[in-house]
């Protein structure tokens, strides 16, 4: 769950040159113009590759579901245990719950989004999580606070970060990592709001609050299913903007002439059983497991971290704030060196960073280490979102690529059952993070060490021409 795969049409015949940060339309011949399939499908005003349209459209629903699911968690936490007198322990237990969920359901979602399709996914998704929040508005006991987290983070599970990021996958191969950097900084953009969700549920009310979310995901999810395709052949298109071999020579460009980390050609396309039987599946799987219990224990515990400290509501809102203007700029160039350079070691870099940056958070009690923490958390965590995801389409392909995500949450979601129970449990018994949070720190720079480890696994059919050549010898 949320925590965060995809030819052209063969009457091309012109393609207009720009910089290469700029992917164009092709240009349809005027007799046969594009595929039947194409008509009525909404096309771009200017030349530009429809596919980094549906960035920003991910980017947007990213952004909104960060705020409201992810970054805004603690901000939650904390209101509903001054509003009710809840512990934290028994605050934790919801999410906890919501995990075990994420971990039964997480290999179906993915599932799903590869057979059903990303568009039908999103929107179930956004209209559960409406529901949802309109049930988080009216919650006056326990178990009505548990069904409505249960309820989001179902529809943030079928139709959120997943379905929305298997999209890009989809529409990407050579600038998979860029076009995925892109569309996660809605992740962070999502931090930027938070103090404006604290100011709101200060203000008038998490019960206001909620409901105004919910009425939200109603109004912008029937256009965004309307403009969304899960692939660009849907559209008689190719990933990437690219046109086809024969089409690109008799426009005088060849693959060649493009900057190429990879091509469709040699794209792997693994299926789930064969990624099973890899190495790097379960390295990576590793890795983003000791990475990610961390993270997400921090969007519950941060907040209230933080207010212990005697930082404000509005003040906790603004270190969160902080790590969000530093993971931006982290993120797009993460992106922008992984399309150019290995991924793994840059991996390792980020992971180490954030392994030290919430070390430094389980040892201090002032406000000015907890901007030391947001620095060097922002940098880590928003280097590494993008990266641990782009890997795996690098690595095992299109055809299967949610179903491989889903699969690879499973033991995520296990130890996220775990991970903020456990930070709550201590908090009520010492009064303090400072052992849990120590923990998560050792378990990142344990997984950084982890990544150097991995290489890509060839694909099936490298393998068995191998084995061919091998047997003919």
């Amino acid at each position: 769950m949320f925590s965060p795969v995809m030819g052209a049409s063969e009457a091309v015949s012109t393609v207009w040159v720009l910089p290469d940060s700029v992917m164009l339309w092709p240009m349809a011949d005027r007799k046969s113009g594009l595929p039947e399939r194409t008509k009525g499908i909404p096309r771009s005003p200017g030349r530009i590759f429809y596919g980094w349209h549906l960035v920003g459209i991910a980017a947007f629903m990213l952004t909104i579901m960060s705020v409201s699911v992810f970054q805004g968690l603690g901000t939650f936490l904390v209101t509903m245990q001054r509003e009710f007198g809840w512990s934290r322990t028994v605050l934790s237990g919801a999410f906890a719950f919501t995990r075990a969920q994420g971990a039964v359901i997480g290999p179906i979602e993915g599932f799903l989004i590869d057979k059903v399709g990303s568009r039908r996914m999103i929107l179930l998704g956004y209209l559960l999580m409406a529901l949802g929040f309109y049930l988080f508005s009216q919650v006056q006991a326990v178990w009505q606070f548990y069904l409505a987290f249960l309820v989001i983070n179902l529809g943030s599970g079928l139709g959120g970060w997943l379905a929305i990021i298997s999209v890009i996958n989809n529409w990407f191969i050579r600038r998979r990592s860029m076009a995925m950097a892109t569309a996660m900084s809605g992740i962070h953009f999502g931090g930027f709001l938070v103090p404006v969700l604290a100011l709101g549920i200060e203000s008038h009310g998490f019960r206001w609050t909620t409901f105004g979310i919910s009425v939200f995901f109603l109004i912008i999810i029937v256009p965004v299913f309307k403009a969304v395709r899960n692939r660009p052949e849907d559209m008689g298109l190719m990933p990437d903007g690219d046109v086809p071999t024969e089409a690109a020579g008799e426009a005088g460009t060849t693959r060649a002439d493009r900057p190429a980390r990879a091509s469709d050609e040699d794209e792997p396309d693994f299926t789930v059983r064969q990624a099973l039987r890899t190495r790097a599946f379960w390295i990576i799987t590793s890795v983003h497991l000791s990475s990610s219990v961390s993270i997400v224990t921090l969007a519950l515990h941060l907040v209230p971290k933080l207010t212990d400290m005697g930082v404000s509501l509005s003040g906790a809102g603004t270190v969160v704030l902080l790590y969000t203007a530093m993971a931006l700029p982290a993120q797009f160039l993460a992106g922008y060196l992984a399309d150019r350079l290995p991924m793994p070691p840059l991996i390792f870099v980020f992971i180490i960073l954030q392994g030290l940056a919430i070390m430094i958070l389980a040892v201090s009690n002032t406000v000015q280490w907890a901007l030391v923490f947001a620095v060097l958390y922002g940098i880590g965590f928003g280097g590494r979102i993008p990266l641990l995801t782009a890997i795996r389409g690098e690595y095992f392909g299109r055809k299967a690529f949610a179903t491989i995500m889903g699969v690879s949450q499973l033991p995520n979601n296990l130890a996220m059952i775990v991970a903020p129970l456990f930070a709550g449990f201590m908090f009520d018994r010492t009064g303090t993070y400072l052992v849990p949070f120590a923990m998560f720190g050792v378990f990142n720079i344990l997984g950084a060490f982890l990544m150097l480890m991995v290489k890509k696994p060839r694909s099936t059919d490298e393998a068995s021409q191998t084995k061919i050549v091998e047997t003919a010898g």
